[in-house]
């Protein structure tokens, strides 16, 4: 299995905003035959007042290819739009390998 956590940073007052977008997002991945999990996860408070809002996304493909294809969906393509100006600063994403549970069911 292929496991992708991305970190997304918020503006401070347009965490709302960001969970729609990224509801819809999640909505259209979980279709995708190659898609076996997508969870998206809020803090529950900003480090500080003024401070950006963090998210934390978790998805989980079958292989590296079915996560490529993912990142051509139209559902993607418009998450990519519509969070850009949402965000306090870049995604940042780490990619991994997934050793335990075999397999994912």
């Amino acid at each position: 299995m292929y496991v992708v956590c991305v970190t997304v940073k918020v503006k401070p007052g347009r965490g709302d905003e960001f969970a729609q977008v990224a509801w819809r997002d999640h909505e259209g991945t979980r279709k995708e035959p190659g898609n076996l999990r997508f969870d998206v996860l809020r803090s529950e408070v900003p480090a500080a007042p003024g401070e950006p809002e963090l998210f934390f996304l978790y998805e989980v493909y079958r292989s590296k290819e079915d996560f490529a294809a993912h990142q051509l969906t139209p559902h993607f393509l418009a998450f990519r739009e519509e969070s850009k100006d949402l965000m306090a600063e870049p995604r940042q994403s780490v990619k991994y390998e997934s050793l335990f549970p075999e397999p994912w069911v």
